[in-house]
C-alpha cells in the first residue's frame, strides 16, 4: 500500500522532488568545504576566510598560489582535500549529466506541458480506463477531434496512451480529486470503461456527486451491475458482450442494413455521417415543422428521427412534425451540411467540431 505521504494529487506514487537526487552529492560536497576549512584552521592557524578560500581553490583545481606557507601537515593536508574535493566535483559533474541525459529534465518539462493541457480542457469528455474499450473510444474521438482525457490505474497503459498521443492521467477515477483534476466541472461527458463493475460504480457514483447534470456512460459486464449503475447516476450503461451479440445476429440476418448502419455512423466516412443535432431555445427552428423549416432543401439532410426532451424516439416522423427546444434531430447527410444545421439549430457542441 502506498503512503499518504508519497501520493499526488492523482492517487499515484508521487515523483520525488527535484532536489531529492542531490541530497548525496550537495552534502559530499559542502563535508569537504566545511572539513578542508575547519583543517587549515586547525593546522595552520589561518582565519576562516583564508581557509575558506584555500580549500575552494584546491577544490576546484584553479591553480593559485598558497594565501600563505604552509607546514609539512598542510601540504599533507592539501593532497587530501585536493583528492576528495576534485573527486566529489567530477561526481556532482557526472550525476547532473546522467540526469540530464536520462531525460529526467525532459520528462517534468513533458509534466508541466501536460498540467497545462489539463488546465485548458473544455467540453472534453473523460474516459476512465484504457483496455480494450478504452482504447477504442480514444481512436474514435482522435479521429474526430473530439478532445478528450484518459483515467487510468495502470503505469504502463497510460505509457502506451501517451506514446499514441493521448492526453493521460495514472490516477484512480473513483477518487473525487482526481476527477476534479481533469476538469469534471467543464466536461461534456464521462465514460466508465474501467476493468471490474465495482470501478464503475464507485466512478459513476464520485461523478454524479460532483456534476448531476453530467452525461454518463458506462460498461456493465452483468445485468445485475447494470442496475447498480444506473442507479448510481449512469446515464447509458452499455454490455458490451450483449451489444457484440446483437451486432452479430443483425449482420447474420440483415447484413445489408447493418452495412448502411456502420457506414452512416463511421468517422472514417468523409461523405456521409448520421448525426444528432440538439434544438437550442431560441434557435431559428425551434417551434417550425419539418416542412416549414425545409431541411431537406436548405441543408441536404434526412431527418431518420426525433428524440423528444422526455427521451421519447420518434421515428421517421411526419413533415407536419415540429420541433421543439431540448429535442435531438437524427439526421443523415454531409458533414459540412450537419454543421451548417447546427448552426441553424444553436448545438454549439457540433458547429465547433
Amino acid at each position: 500500500m502506498i503512503p499518504e505521504r508519497l501520493k499526488d494529487w492523482t492517487g499515484a506514487p508521487a515523483q520525488s522532488p527535484w532536489w531529492a537526487g542531490w541530497r548525496l552529492t550537495v552534502a559530499m560536497l559542502a563535508f569537504v568545504i566545511a572539513g578542508g576549512t575547519l583543517g587549515y584552521i586547525v593546522i595552520e592557524g589561518w582565519s576562516v576566510w583564508d581557509a575558506y578560500y584555500m580549500t575552494m581553490i584546491s577544490i576546484t583545481t584553479v591553480g593559485y598560489k598558497e594565501v600563505h606557507p604552509m607546514s609539512r601537515a598542510g601540504e599533507l593536508f592539501t593532497t587530501l582535500v585536493l583528492t576528495l574535493g576534485v573527486a566529489t566535483v567530477l561526481y556532482t559533474f557526472s550525476t547532473f549529466m546522467a540526469r540530464l541525459v536520462e531525460g529526467d529534465l525532459h520528462g517534468r518539462w513533458l509534466n508541466r506541458r501536460r498540467a497545462r493541457m489539463l488546465n485548458e480542457l473544455a467540453q472534453h469528455f473523460i474516459i476512465c480506463g484504457f483496455g480494450r474499450i478504452g482504447r477504442i473510444i480514444a481512436g474514435e474521438f482522435a479521429r474526430q477531434d473530439i478532445p478528450f482525457v484518459i483515467v487510468e490505474r495502470n503505469g504502463e497503459r497510460v505509457r502506451e496512451a501517451l506514446e499514441l498521443g493521448y492526453l493521460s492521467v495514472e490516477a484512480d477515477a473513483s477518487n473525487e480529486m482526481v476527477l476534479q483534476r481533469v476538469r469534471i466541472g467543464c466536461a461534456r461527458g464521462l465514460i466508465a470503461a474501467v476493468s471490474t463493475d465495482a470501478e464503475n460504480v464507485y466512478t459513476v457514483l464520485t461523478a454524479r456527486l460532483l456534476r448531476p447534470d453530467l452525461f454518463i456512460i458506462s460498461r456493465a459486464e452483468t445485468d445485475d451491475a447494470k442496475s447498480k449503475l444506473q442507479r448510481a447516476g449512469a446515464d447509458r450503461v452499455i454490455s458490451p458482450y450483449h451489444i457484440g451479440g446483437l451486432q452479430l445476429a443483425q449482420t447474420a440476418l440483415r447484413p445489408a442494413v447493418v452495412d448502411f448502419v456502420q457506414i452512416a455512423t463511421s468517422s472514417e466516412n468523409l461523405e456521409l455521417n448520421m448525426e444528432q443535432v440538439k434544438i437550442g431555445d431560441s434557435a431559428e427552428l425551434s417551434g417550425k415543422s419539418l416542412v416549414d423549416a425545409a431541411l431537406r432543401q436548405r441543408f441536404g439532410v434526412v431527418v431518420v428521427a426525433i428524440q423528444r426532451a422526455d427521451g421519447k424516439m420518434e421515428f421517421n416522423p411526419e413533415p407536419e412534425t415540429p420541433m421543439q427546444p431540448g429535442d435531438h434531430l437524427v439526421v443523415l447527410g454531409k458533414t459540412e451540411n450537419l454543421r451548417e444545421l447546427a448552426a441553424a439549430a444553436g448545438d454549439e457542441t457540433q458547429v465547433t467540431r
